[in-house]
């Protein structure tokens, strides 16, 4: 039965999503995989608000995190970092040789505008990285300011994960200019894991020509040639793209703001029931600040005499699965995935059952 699994990731998958990764084997290189990836495109175009090419790695969406440094930096980077998956970009910008500074702050806040122009201020970067929704702690960044005031210095690139904010929060590549957006396919896509998707501005392509050491696998440049072609660089993992078109498909159906706005209000309805925990005494909270909550997922403090673990166990002798918290946060709270194709009502029944676990 759909509707027991809130992991913030991967994310429930509709039993027609998955039937359709059964359509038989196609040749790769041939005419009838450019049609597959030319019908793919508008789509794509459409979930992320951009006019530019969507780029289709046969990945999991870190590798794209690694190509967006790989194409986009050039030799100092200002990683900011509120949780695992933020510092895990800066790792990638370390691992890739490159000098990294971090603008960190406390676990379940988010990064100001201010706060990204004062650094950048402070030092020499050419480029920005930032989580857009970071997973680990519930916080969505306000990505729109960051990228208005990273290019408010000139010649810096923000390059953006937004792996649990796309096709569940509000995300304007174009409007917003994003120089690098990615996301993953097992996420507010609702899609099985395996296939990252990312667009690129014309100006970090130019960055991308100019370095020499931006890899093989995850070459932008090569991306771009091959997508123009309605081609991928590398062997496609074919029976994805056949989901994701079922999925593209739903979505223009549904809308994609009509898309947000669901996520919007599983939000809501999660916080909402924590407001209700904490009026009958239940010492429970969302660890983000309002104003920079994720629409996707959200962190809650567990209250004393209750382990995020112990919680996530019992849900699941319910027949219900959400996820502790992350890293140092693994007992301290747990996290519900509120996204993909998830509803309202599906919610309330989880919460329902939660409630009964903290014995509320």
């Amino acid at each position: 039965m759909f509707g027991k699994f809130f992991l913030p990731g991967p994310t429930e998958v509709r039993p027609e999503i998955l039937a359709a990764q059964t359509r038989p084997m196609i040749g790769h290189r041939g005419k009838a995989m450019e049609e597959l990836i030319a019908s793919l495109t508008p789509g794509l175009q459409y979930v992320f608000r951009t006019t530019r090419p969507v780029y289709i790695s046969s990945s999991s969406a870190t590798g794209l995190m690694e190509a967006a440094v790989r194409n986009g930096a050039r030799r100092k980077v200002l990683s900011l970092v509120n949780g695992a998956f933020s510092e895990r970009f800066h790792r990638i910008a370390v691992g890739c040789g490159l000098e990294a500074d971090v603008l960190e702050v406390p676990l379940g806040e988010g990064h100001s505008p201010e706060m990204l122009e004062h650094a950048l201020q402070r030092g020499d970067y050419d480029a920005v990285t930032v989580v857009h929704s970071e997973t680990s702690t519930g916080v969505l960044n306000p990505v729109a300011d960051l990228a208005r005031v990273t290019h408010a210095r000139g010649d810096v690139v923000l390059l953006v994960d937004s792996v649990t904010g796309i096709a569940g929060s509000p995300v304007e590549t174009d409007a917003w200019e994003l120089d690098f957006v990615l996301t993953g396919s097992q996420k507010a896509l609702a899609l099985p894991p395996g296939l990252a998707l990312g667009v690129a501005r014309p100006s970090l392509l130019e960055r991308a020509k100019a370095k020499k050491d931006r890899g093989i696998y995850f070459d932008f440049i090569e991306f771009e040639k091959n997508i123009l072609k309605n081609q991928t660089p590398n062997t496609p993992a074919l029976p994805l793209f056949y989901a994701l078109a079922a999925q593209l498909d739903a979505i223009r159906r549904e809308t994609i703001e009509a898309r947000w706005e669901r996520h919007a209000a599983m939000a809501r309805r999660t916080w909402a029931w924590a407001d209700e925990m904490k009026g009958r005494g239940l010492d429970i909270r969302v660890l983000a600040p309002e104003g920079y909550r994720s629409s996707t997922v959200t962190c809650l403090t567990m209250p004393s005499g209750h382990t995020g673990s112990a919680v996530t166990s019992a849900l699941k002798q319910r027949g219900l699965t959400i996820a502790s918290g992350y890293g140092a946060l693994k007992d301290a709270t747990i996290r519900i995935g509120h996204m993909g194709d998830h509803t309202v009502a599906e919610l309330d029944v989880l919460l329902g059952e939660l409630e009964q676990v903290l014995g509320a």
